[in-house]
């Protein structure tokens, strides 16, 4: 198994090569937006994970903070970006993850700056278990609790210690109370994983958090599944469709969740399932028991990827990459009513080089495209009037 493939079914351009570590080398960029407006953006390139500011969202950067160094052994995949989160009292969490061995075990380091990123203390493992763990997915709530799931391999390693063999990985989770210092005990939200692909998570407003990942169901499918997780329990697993995708190989394509202020739950992933293939979309109202039929994103014969949702009050936001065999195109749909009606789809931007996934966030009723190409560098792209 090829556990370095970033996706089956897509033709994605390939990094060019670039040497160094600034952001013209990046393969992925990860942006926040902090409390006082200005705005974060971590990076992985050359080896180094590295952290900057800009005050003027997105056109010109501080002198970025180098985090840390791990030459090849970082873990550089789009689907493994670093994670970067802050609060208002300028306390700065980062979490990111490098190869133990040859064998794409991981660890996962976590890094925290008391001065609005300027400096970071010496990154440190979230977790002491010695098992592999990878694609962090952090979150940080109103009371500025901290959320991180990931790909855990504990229960894998002590299947092959027992003799026996365990596909995948499992869904990871804990929280932190003291803006990352400390984490609770991390626990097991489902046992059956896929291994590759990063989680969607997306803050709940009756509390807690809703996350997105693909799951392994009997017989080997690997499909996705939703599940909401407070700090004192984890729901219950709930299938999002039956897509019927049995797989060995690592998609490298993570799916996305966006949960509006109604409750409302979105996601959007990515199937070659014998029952549909594609990118698809549904909801659910009752925290995931039960999803709307799956709809298409794009074309059936257009090669999309990369869905990406923001929810922002009850206006829902979409957006995924579509390549026409030389561009790849951001396209964008949005919906005033939670998703009960929708706009025609819009370009937003391509390019025909290397592109990171895109990402959406938000300040206040502004809603940004970010989206870092090896061509035109990073952009921070208003969508309001789109």
């Amino acid at each position: 198994m090829d556990h370095s493939s970033h996706g089956i079914g897509i033709a994605p351009a390939k990094p060019a090569a670039c040497v160094g570590s600034g952001l013209e080398c990046a393969n992925a960029a990860t942006p926040f937006f902090m409390p006082d407006g200005s705005l974060l953006l971590a990076w992985t390139a050359g080896g180094v994970v590295s952290v900057a500011q800009s005050a003027d969202k997105g056109k010109t950067f501080s002198p970025p903070v180098t985090v840390a160094q791990h030459g090849k052994s970082l873990d550089l995949g789009a689907d493994a970006r670093p994670q970067i989160v802050a609060n208002s009292n300028d306390q700065v969490f980062l979490a990111y993850s490098f190869f133990k061995d040859s064998n794409w075990n991981a660890q996962i380091n976590t890094a925290i700056s008391d001065n609005g990123g300027k400096t970071f203390l010496e990154p440190k493992s979230l977790v002491s278990d010695s098992a592999s763990q990878r694609f962090p997915s952090v979150l940080i709530q109103p009371d500025n609790k901290i959320f991180v799931a990931w790909i855990d391999k504990r229960l894998v390693a002590d299947a092959k210690k027992a003799g026996q063999q365990r596909l995948g990985g499992s869904i990871a989770y804990t929280f932190s109370e003291d803006s990352g210092l400390t984490f609770a005990p991390e626990r097991i939200a489902n046992e059956a994983s896929c291994e590759c692909c990063r989680i969607g998570a997306s803050r709940d407003p009756k509390g807690g958090v809703g996350i997105v990942y693909r799951a392994i169901f009997a017989g080997g499918i690997r499909d996705h599944a939703s599940q909401i997780i407070t700090s004192s329990r984890h729901g219950k697993i709930r299938r999002i469709s039956n897509d019927d995708w049995k797989t060995d190989a690592c998609p490298h394509h993570g799916p996305t969740i966006a949960i509006s202020d109604s409750g409302k739950m979105h996601v959007a992933w990515f199937t070659q399932g014998s029952n549909r293939s594609g990118v698809f979309y549904a909801s659910s109202v009752n925290q995931g028991e039960t999803y709307t039929k799956p709809q298409r994103i794009g074309a059936v014969d257009a090669n999309i990827s990369r869905p990406y949702l923001l929810a922002a009050g009850n206006s829902i936001w979409l957006v995924w990459k579509e390549f026409d065999g030389v561009r790849t195109a951001i396209h964008l749909k949005k919906s005033f009513d939670d998703g009960k009606t929708w706009s025609m789809p819009v370009l937003v931007s391509s390019t025909a080089g290397y592109s990171d996934h895109p990402l959406l966030l938000n300040q206040g009723a502004e809603v940004y495209l970010s989206w870092l190409t090896r061509d035109n560098g990073y952009q921070l792209i208003l969508l309001n009037s789109r």
